[in-house]
C-alpha cells in the first residue's frame, strides 16, 4: 500500500521557522520526485517546492524563493521541507506528493500520481 504522511505542521509566529516531514512507504522512493504543496482557504492548490531524483534540481514557487528549502533522505524514505522567515500568507495545508521520474512540469500537480494527507501551518501576524 502507497502511503505518504506528513507532518510537522503547527501554529508559529511570523518571521519564524517549521520544518514538514514527509514518509513515503509502498513505493520506490528513490526513483520518484517529490513535491510539496499547499492549499489556503478559498485558494486552488500551489505548487510550493519540489525535488526531481534523477537530475538533483530543485523547482521552487517564486513566493518561497530564499526561504523554504526541501531535502531528502533515502534511507529513511523521508523528504522534509524547511521553511524559514514564515509569512501569514504561508497559512495553509501542506501536503507532499509523488510523480514518476518522467514528469515535466513538478510544480503542476496533475504530474503527481500519490498524495498524501495534509498538514496545517498557521502563521499568526
Amino acid at each position: 500500500e502507497v502511503q505518504l504522511q506528513a507532518s510537522g505542521g503547527g501554529l508559529v509566529q511570523a518571521g519564524g521557522s517549521l520544518r514538514l516531514s514527509c514518509a513515503a512507504s509502498g513505493f520506490t522512493f528513490d526513483d520518484y520526485d517529490i513535491g510539496w504543496f499547499r492549499q489556503a482557504p478559498g485558494k486552488e492548490r500551489e505548487g510550493v517546492l519540489c525535488f526531481a531524483a534523477s537530475s538533483g534540481s530543485t523547482y521552487y514557487a517564486d513566493s518561497v524563493k530564499g526561504r523554504f528549502t526541501i531535502s531528502r533522505d533515502n534511507s529513511k524514505n523521508t523528504v522534509y521541507l524547511q521553511m524559514n522567515n514564515l509569512k501569514p500568507e504561508d497559512t495553509a495545508v501542506y501536503s507532499c506528493a509523488a510523480a514518476p521520474p518522467w514528469s515535466s512540469d513538478l510544480l503542476d500537480s496533475d504530474e503527481y500520481e500519490y498524495w498524501g494527507q495534509g498538514t496545517q501551518v498557521t502563521v499568526s501576524s
